[in-house]
């Protein structure tokens, strides 16, 4: 095995009376692909920048192997004291000699162009400048914390595809499930202080992670137990013996320091949004709206109707207007042309995406309260600040950190708590998920398929798009927005080749006009042979890979298979990914099939 260009051994770090790293490793050689995973608050960020070299431990041992080139993404960079945003990607070279042709390609790829003042750039321009200049030098050793930030769905594909073809050895905090899925080689997941490594990718991960925890409750079980059968030795055993035995009696109180001293398992936050009264069934209905900025026009003639309790996406490249779009569908920008109209008892609250409303100095409880009391106002009810501090996972003795303290994803919890205590029957979502570790956006996706009210969400998260919403509108291009029913991928699935907007004849309506631009291409008029086989014979793969995964996975429900054969663990976990992947395009191929005999039995029956 290579040496390591880059080691962490034994690192340990303690920020007030809790330790936040107890015994945390890392370890990176050349062309590692390393994804690092962790609930927010659990110290992913320091551990990056301890490997960066940007923070001192308290304990540990770091070593960089001479002369090995280490760049690093943090999540707020700092652009101060330079003219341009070339300038800032150039002084990212070093001492190297600056390679100005690379860093303007990097800038045009994240879509800036080199000459913007730092000063003027939005929280997302000067991410997408930060990650230019750490990609610059090709270095050895490549930290990135949550590079997908602010990145559009393009860039996010865009940066895959670059990463996929660097030497770099690579580590990455993401809460993006498809490019963990597609970038990683090896997990490091940082739990209670401690890292533990998976010799595999992330898609092997969350089985792993349950088995793991599965196993510690197991023992801890066990270890009470003992504790029970200690205790009943010292109530009932003959008293000459005891005088005899203090060894044993040492060991028992060993036994209940280890069991006292026991850090569990961080919880699940239970987001709860406050409910206000249902709103009118018509919540929003634009009729040939458009906006334009100068020439250049942001929403062309889109008209569309937003109904009780629909889950309304929208996406498109960063520029192409999205928060535009958004804010006139919710009144609070007004179109050129055309005109909205909001239904009736509508109680909005919007997610504040850039938490500009976050006073850094302001401990989290005064930002729970308004700085009035140890209460907070949840759906009209008060509530201790404390308890509902811990449906966010947040613990008691940080009631009085400053907010400027907090992680990015414990900011970003905390923005949900405040949005979440207030009423409201429409949620106006710009980016939530920015930040959030994945079992909190998991929480967040089922929380909103629940939520009674109206959602209208701009995002970049393919997956949560998938899991969310009922419709996506996405942009094609010169102010052309256009409805698709379903998620992320039906929208992919139903989308044709761009082609130029024609707008609407007058008084036509702006549905029918987007139903007809985003209709399918012709179909075939027969089904060839090899299509009709795979309809038939794909219902008996499907029940085959179904059996296939119900049997691995009784296997991998077994607490003991990890600690009895790691080997045959990892092999099962991974067959059975991979089972999992043949299912789903079965079960997809199965579906395109069956929908296309259907259509062609129909255009048969047709006189």
């Amino acid at each position: 095995m290579p040496s390591p260009l880059l080691l962490l051994q034994d690192i340990t770090l303690t920020f007030g009376a809790t330790p936040l790293l107890a015994g945390a490793g890392l370890a990176v050689t050349a062309g590692d692909r390393v994804c690092l995973v962790g609930r927010n608050g659990s110290g992913k960020s320091t551990l990056l920048r301890i490997a960066a070299g940007l923070v001192q431990p308290d304990a540990g041992r770091r070593f960089v192997q001479p002369g090995a080139a280490i760049r690093y993404l943090p999540q707020e960079p700092d652009l101060a004291g330079f003219a341009t945003t070339l300038a800032y990607v150039e002084a990212g070279f070093g001492v190297d000699a600056a390679d100005g042709h690379r860093a303007l390609y990097l800038l045009k790829a994240l879509g800036l162009t080199g000459a913007e003042d730092p000063v003027a750039l939005s929280g997302g321009e000067a991410r997408r400048a930060a990650l230019a200049r750490a990609l610059a030098p090709a270095p050895d050793i490549l930290l990135l914390d949550e590079p997908t930030n602010h990145l559009d769905l393009p860039g996010i594909e865009w940066l895959e595809q670059e990463l996929a073809g660097m030497r770099s050895g690579i580590v990455l905090i993401s809460h993006d499930r498809r490019l963990l899925e597609r970038v990683s080689r090896s997990t490091i997941w940082l739990d209670r202080g401690i890292t533990r490594t998976l010799d595999d990718g992330f898609r092997a991960f969350e089985a792993w992670r349950d088995t793991v925890l599965a196993q510690e409750e197991s023992k801890h079980h066990k270890l009470g137990r003992k504790i029970a059968m200690e205790e009943d030795w010292l109530r009932y055993g003959v008293t000459a013996r005891r005088t005899r035995n203090e060894r044993r009696l040492a060991n028992l109180h060993a036994l209940r320091r280890k069991h006292r001293e026991r850090r569990g398992a961080q919880g699940v936050a239970r987001l709860d949004a406050a409910q206000a009264d249902l709103s009118g069934r018509l919540v929003a209905a634009a009729e040939h709206v458009s906006k334009s900025y100068g020439d250049r026009p942001i929403v062309r003639d889109f008209s569309i109707r937003i109904l009780r309790g629909d889950r309304v996406g929208i996406v498109g490249p960063n520029g192409a207007g999205k928060t535009t779009l958004l804010n006139l569908l919710t009144g609070a920008l007004s179109p050129d042309t055309g005109e909205v109209k909001l239904g009736t008892n509508l109680a909005a609250v919007t997610l504040d995406q850039r938490r500009e409303t976050l006073d850094p100095q302001q401990s989290l409880s005064d930002a729970l309260t308004g700085g009035g009391g140890d209460t907070v106002a949840v759906a009209g009810q008060s509530r201790h600040v404390v308890g509902y501090m811990k449906d966010f996972l947040f613990r008691p003795e940080q009631a009085r950190t400053p907010v400027g303290a907090l992680s990015g994803g414990e900011r970003a919890r905390l923005t949900l708590a405040r949005a979440f205590a207030r009423p409201s029957n429409l949620l106006i979502l710009d980016e939530p998920t920015n930040d959030l570790d994945l079992e909190t956006l998991d929480l967040l996706q089922e929380r909103l398929a629940e939520y009674p009210g109206t959602v209208l969400l701009v995002s970049h998260d393919r997956d949560f798009l998938d899991r969310v919403v009922t419709s996506v509108i996405a942009t094609e291009g010169d102010g052309c927005w256009i409805e698709y029913a379903g998620g992320y991928t039906d929208m992919l699935a139903q989308r044709t080749a761009p082609r130029p907007h024609v707008p609407p004849a007058k008084g036509a309506a702006g549905k029918q006009s987007r139903e007809t631009a985003s209709q399918p291409a012709v179909r075939p008029r027969r089904m060839s042979f090899k299509d009709r086989h795979a309809l038939e014979t794909l219902p008996a793969q499907i029940a085959a890979l179904q059996a296939q995964i119900a049997g691995m996975s009784d296997m991998l429900a077994d607490p003991e298979l990890y600690a009895r054969d790691p080997r045959q663990f990892r092999e099962t976990t991974a067959a059975l990914a991979v089972a999992r992947d043949g299912l789903a395009t079965a079960e997809d191929r199965w579906l395109t099939l069956e929908i296309l005999r259907e259509e062609l039995d129909a255009s048969d029956r047709k006189p």
